[in-house]
């Protein structure tokens, strides 16, 4: 693939999903793992940032730690999904939103600092689309990683201990909120974050630490558009069974080659039956359908219920809002 050709282009964007140093020159610790310098690996995160192949070099969150958070739906009527999608997406909480092929087809994640900022969201874009919105809360987690090989390689991580939300410190969701906009592309990341909340550049380094050790950061790297590389597959697979099903199928399949992310959510009776949620991302739909057939062959998966809801267009994909913002009038 083209935006593979370059031999450093491809470690850093393959090799830099996750733990990019937290270390005053950043970027110049990458250079030494590359052979570049600081200045080139600048440089070439500055041209795929603009070239629309990642999103931005910052954090994801672990859920439920220093924020709040929610997957929703909604059924736009086929010649109303770009006015309601952009209602979605002018709502600041809002970082991820989608076009899936099913009739409950615009689906968005909604962030906040608190369970209350998320549902008011929920309730405006209710309200002003005059659609029906179905909530989806994560009932838990077998695998949000969301970092995987854009090389192709199975590559399945250990599941991870729960975050440890006791060394949360007053300042530190500012922190993670100016991570999770992402990191200036300067010689000196950490000390522009510092400067812009009043903090030297090692009181940043050091709660960044913290964080991430104690996982409520759950992944500090360059965040990529996997359609834009190449992965243009990207199906959302959700699986009908009871909940203690859920508990022997979710491991299974959250170590299944290929399944980037797994976890229950709550359904919704009577409309949306599906607990448990799979993402597959390939680089062709027969690709990420070999995946799900070899899932569905798995003793805990076969003969269950399943859709796989191939995305066809990204409206939305940002860092996760932690702190209070004012909402659109």
């Amino acid at each position: 693939m083209r935006c593979f050709a370059d031999p450093i282009d491809r470690a850093l964007l393959d090799d830099w999903q996750r733990d990019f140093p937290i270390d005053a020159r950043p970027f110049a610790a990458l250079a030494q793992h590359l052979g570049t310098s600081e200045a080139d690996v600048i440089a070439r995160l500055r041209a795929k940032q603009a070239a629309g192949q990642i999103t931005r070099v910052g954090a994801t969150v672990a859920p439920g730690t220093i924020a709040a958070s929610t997957l929703a739906v909604v059924a736009a009527p086929e010649d109303r999904i770009e006015e309601v999608a952009a209602l979605i997406g002018a709502e600041p909480g809002v970082n991820h939103s989608y076009l899936r092929e099913n009739s409950w087809n615009l689906w968005f994640v909604v962030t906040g600092p608190d369970r209350t900022h998320v549902e008011a969201t929920l309730t405006r874009i209710g309200q002003r689309s005059g659609l029906r919105v179905l909530n989806l809360p994560l009932v838990r987690p077998f695998n949000l990683d969301l970092g995987f090989s854009l090389r192709g390689e199975a590559c399945v991580r250990p599941a991870a201990p729960p975050p440890d939300v006791s060394v949360l410190q007053p300042g530190d969701r500012e922190i993670v909120q100016a991570l999770a906009r992402g990191l200036p592309l300067i010689e000196r990341p950490y000390a522009r974050v510092g400067d812009a909340l009043g903090l030297s550049m090692d009181e940043v380094i050091a709660r960044v630490r913290a964080l991430s050790a104690a996982r409520i950061i759950a992944r500090l790297g360059v965040i990529v558009r996997h359609r834009a590389l190449g992965w243009r597959s990207n199906a959302m697979v959700v699986w009908d069974m009871p909940h203690d099903a859920v508990t022997r199928a979710g491991p299974v399949l959250a170590a299944q080659p290929g399944v980037t992310l797994c976890y229950e959510r709550r359904p919704v009776a009577g409309v949306w039956p599906y607990r448990l949620y799979s993402m597959i991302h390939a680089r062709s739909r027969a690709e990420a359908l070999e995946t799900l057939e070899a899932a569905a062959r798995r003793p805990e998966l076969q003969d269950v219920p399943h859709l796989a809801l191939f995305s066809s267009h990204c409206f939305k994909q940002t860092g996760a809002l932690v702190t209070r913002e004012r909402s659109p009038a």
